[in-house]
């Protein structure tokens, strides 16, 4: 195809809007440029991957936002279901803690109902405690107790890292009886 100018446009991948300006300068950008115009997606997932964790960690939320949407669609199309569920649940975290909860939603729901479809406990155990304190930011608190009890089996099932289900587990909370009387011993 040739542009106005005279040039060859580049190759596009079809579904995938082109990466912002801004965003096309840098190694991590020339990287996953290279391996998106190569259409090595697993390359371009990792590559996007890593640009949204240095772009999370600055804080940059729009820039971390595109690149985790990014690593998400390569993941899909490199047919690595795991993969996208943990990058689904990634833009959930991501999200939150830009200050959304209420669209990490969708994302923790997208990551629960893949790893549920494909047996990863972990991944599902983690998701749902993501849910949780999403629910739980949004005043939605006995919802987002009842999730992180979700969690804590689950996670507990898939014999997560004890610092994983320690986390639920103070989600969860402690019920306390209000009103009534106190029971003797």
């Amino acid at each position: 195809m040739q542009t106005a100018l005279g040039g060859a446009s580049p190759r596009r991948q079809p579904g995938l809007p082109e990466l912002p300006l801004a965003m096309r300068r840098g190694e991590l950008a020339d990287a996953y440029l290279a391996a998106e115009r190569e259409g090595d997606h697993r390359r371009a997932a990792a590559g996007a991957m890593a640009a949204m964790e240095r772009a999370a960690a600055a804080e940059n939320w729009w820039p971390a936002d595109v690149w985790g949407h990014r690593a998400l669609w390569h993941f899909e199309r490199a047919g690595l279901t795991l993969q996208a569920a943990r990058q689904a649940r990634r833009i959930g975290d991501l999200r939150s803690a830009a200050g959304d909860p209420g669209s990490a939603r969708r994302y923790y729901a997208e990551a629960i109902d893949e790893a549920r479809d494909i047996g990863a406990e972990h991944e599902q155990g983690l998701a749902t405690l993501g849910m949780g304190r999403a629910m739980i930011e949004l005043g939605e608190v006995s919802a987002g107790r009842r999730l992180a009890g979700a969690a804590v089996d689950l996670l507990d099932r898939a014999r997560a890292p004890a610092g994983e289900i320690d986390a639920a587990r103070a989600l969860q909370g402690t019920e306390v009886q209000v009103g009534g009387r106190p029971e003797e011993s």
